[in-house]
């Protein structure tokens, strides 16, 4: 366990300490999340750990990225438990910035997405989120400046829109993403899956043995991806889901090609209030099946 978790609020504070670092020549790895923390969250964090010397973890909840229908101050805030975490899981510092220190009096996205990244998936029902999620993310690496950050691969489209970010400000920062952390029944692990009630949980695992059935068929020769996207939506829908998306994509997000070697299939669709998203790496190989 850490000895002493430093907890910084002031922008300035967290600038100084890791300007410290960099002099003494310590790599820095750098973990955003908006708290109420999971066992998912923690291994990015013991990956952050084994990639560089000193480990950054920010814990702010963004209002950039909620939209009309998202309750941004109904979003759990567990921060003691967090710190308790981070500090077993050796992290060095904990960043938990106010809005004000972030954002001052303009909370607003400054940073728009390219709509080829934000036209599709997600983005299609949430508008504006991936420009929040961008503006934060570039205010973050502003401060922190580390050598490495750590993302869930769970959020695939965001990924995608991170790696923009680094290219579109020619940014030095390597950006790891990290394999999904999921339960013994395959769910992906989540803060919203603490709002499924037990008879949602029973059948939450579902969403991802529907994305593994897709791959079989891919492993299997067929390539006709629209049809076998409507087959596993309706398969959803009538079994109690409502679908957002189910989607085969090239590995960049662009439409799936006919004789690729690698596909990523996304899926997200809600169990009553609960919007779920997971994805899964299909890689075509002879003679055998592999999975990511």
């Amino acid at each position: 366990m850490s000895e002493s978790l430093l907890q910084v609020n002031d922008v300035a504070a967290l600038q100084a300490t890791c300007q410290q670092w960099r002099v003494a020549g310590e790599r820095i790895a750098f973990v955003p999340t908006m708290g109420n923390l999971h066992e998912g969250h923690l291994q990015l964090v013991d990956l952050a750990r084994s990639k560089a010397d000193r480990c950054v973890v920010s814990i702010f909840v963004n209002p950039t990225q909620f939209g009309l229908n998202e309750d941004f101050s109904e979003y759990p805030r567990t921060l003691e438990k967090d710190c308790e975490l981070l500090a077993a899981h050796d992290a060095d510092l904990v960043f938990l910035p106010s809005v004000e220190a972030l954002y001052g009096d303009n909370i607003s996205s400054d940073i728009h997405v390219p709509v080829e990244l934000t036209n599709k998936l997600c983005g299609l029902n949430r508008p504006g989120h991936f420009d929040g999620v961008a503006t934060i993310v570039a205010k973050l690496f502003d401060a922190v400046k580390p050598n490495t950050a750590i993302f869930g691969n769970k959020d695939y489209q965001q990924i995608q829109v991170i790696h923009w970010l680094v290219k579109h400000l020619a940014l030095k920062i390597k950006v790891i993403g990290a394999p999904i952390v999921r339960e013994d029944d395959g769910l992906a692990m989540s803060s919203r899956n603490q709002y499924l009630t037990a008879a949602e949980r029973q059948r939450a695992s579902r969403l991802h043995q529907v994305l593994e059935s897709i791959s079989d068929s891919l492993q299997a020769g067929r390539r006709d991806f629209t049809v076998i996207e409507d087959e596993v939506a309706t398969v959803l829908n009538k079994t109690g889901w409502q679908v957002d998306y189910v989607q085969i994509l090239d590995p960049n997000l662009a439409p799936p090609r006919l004789k690729g070697r690698d596909y990523m299939i996304l899926a997200a669709a809600s169990l009553g209030a609960t919007r779920l998203i997971d994805n899964l790496r299909c890689h075509i190989s002879a003679g055998f099946r592999n999975r990511k």
